[in-house]
């Protein structure tokens, strides 16, 4: 029962990290720009995410070496799955009033939580 309470515990505070991330910390110039490769603005977003999943592994698990590595993927992760979604819906021209638009919305926010689901099982495998 313990070990599941830390699973659960740990994926929820990757998502609540998501939620401050995507949220109150994006701006609409990082939003702008992440379709944009190697952007400052759109780096620095997922380097926000990067930070507080470092932030989060080190606090629930004092685990610094394995937090910098996990966070860094999660910045490349990040990153990368923004960048394609952008220029995904850019090059498609969809909007908020297209179906395909929130599609793509929804497989970018379902890949970002399957990355924490695989950041949680590395970070508590024995």
């Amino acid at each position: 029962m313990a070990a599941t309470l830390q699973i659960l515990g740990l994926a929820a505070a990757l998502q609540v990290k998501h939620f401050i991330a995507d949220g109150p910390l994006q701006t609409k110039h990082m939003v702008e720009r992440k379709s944009i490769y190697g952007a400052g603005a759109g780096v620095a977003h997922a380097a926000i995410h990067a930070a507080g999943t470092a932030l989060v592994l080190v606090v629930a698990l004092g685990l610094a070496p394995i937090a910098a590595l996990l966070a860094f993927l999660d910045f490349v992760i990040h990153y990368h799955v923004d960048y394609l979604k952008e220029n995904l819906v850019k090059w498609a021209g969809w909007t908020v009033k297209d179906g395909p638009f929130w599609w793509a919305l929804s497989a970018d926010q379902t890949l970002h939580q399957l990355t924490y689901l695989a950041i949680t099982a590395f970070a508590l495998s024995p």
